[in-house]
């Protein structure tokens, strides 16, 4: 009972780092933005929230340098793509493409770097509750912020003001242009608040998920969170529990090996991403289900005026 509540707590530590990305990235796509940078986004925020928890001791910072540099690359690509009216697709590869490269040039001198011992975390009173204490209330503030996150993004998109301008960007931004809202704006700043969390889940990821820095350590994660915005049909709620299902699969590995199964290792580490393509795959037989649920701009540039 303890190991299956050890895999439990891992899996929700695991999901974590895959859903606040995918959250951000429902954001973009909400407002008809199609940003394939994640997983540069990520790999620039985890050099630059570790270098700054490594330098200054806190995490906290470590977090605000990863959004900072989320919000920063997401803000380059919002300039291109939005403004500026490049191809979507093409500009989030080259994003993609730029983060690996230069987080891996900036994070040559941190590869040996340590941080201070990780403080424990637990809910007093609940944490020692037999099985559910360890598997649900011993884990970092971030996975209830994630729960959190998810809970606020479903008010904000279904019971908001805000959030009905939002989608309706999304779903046809000709008619949003036309009842006087700053379409471009709006994206721009959907943009932002994705790359905010493009760049919280790396930082969480190098500052407490590992905790260290390699070169390619999200390896693949950013790709993953954009398919489930897609296998969440773009709600939030589908969103984190499609995160916590990559989650479970991913520690499920190490449970099976700790439980000295005999299968190779090798077959063992693409489990997640193959369960991914399955449940993709699945979804995709369904178009007219896609179609009802996909933002109708997504990926569409919009051009006032035209």
């Amino acid at each position: 009972m303890e190991s299956w509540a050890l895999l439990l707590g891992s899996t929700l530590n695991a999901g974590t780092l895959v859903a606040l990305a995918a959250l951000g990235l429902l954001i973009n796509e909400r407002a008809g933005v199609v940003n394939l940078g994640a997983e540069g986004m990520m790999l620039v925020a985890a050099i630059a929230g570790f270098a700054t928890a490594v330098h200054s001791g806190s995490d906290l910072l470590g977090f605000v340098a990863g959004m900072g540099a989320g919000a920063l690359l997401a803000l380059a690509f919002a300039l291109l793509a939005i403004y500026l009216n490049t191809n979507q697709y093409a500009t989030g590869l080259a994003l993609s493409l730029f983060g690996a490269g230069f987080s891996a040039f900036v994070g040559q001198g941190y590869v040996q770097a340590k941080l201070a011992d990780r403080p424990s975390f637990a809910v007093p009173g609940l944490a020692d509750i037999p099985f559910i204490g360890p598997a649900l209330f011993r884990q970092h503030p971030m996975v209830y912020l994630a729960m959190a996150l998810t809970a606020g993004l479903a008010w904000f998109l279904y019971r908001s003001r805000a959030g009905l301008v939002l989608r309706a960007v999304g779903e046809s931004p000709e008619s949003a242009h036309a009842l006087g809202y700053p379409v471009r704006r709006i994206r721009l700043l959907a943009v932002l608040a994705g790359g905010a969390l493009c760049g919280l889940a790396g930082a969480y990821c190098s500052v407490i998920y590992t905790p260290l820095w390699v070169e390619g350590m999200i390896a693949g994660k950013g790709w993953i969170a954009l398919a489930l915005t897609s296998f969440a049909t773009w709600r939030p709620a589908r969103v984190l529990l499609g995160a916590y299902l990559f989650g479970g699969v991913t520690m499920l590995q190490f449970h099976l090996q700790g439980q000295g199964v005999q299968v190779a290792s090798q077959f063992l580490s693409m489990l997640p991403y193959l369960a991914t393509i399955v449940v993709l795959v699945l979804i995709s037989r369904n178009e007219s289900f896609i179609r009802a649920n996909m933002p109708a701009s997504l990926g569409k540039p919009f051009f006032p005026g035209a």
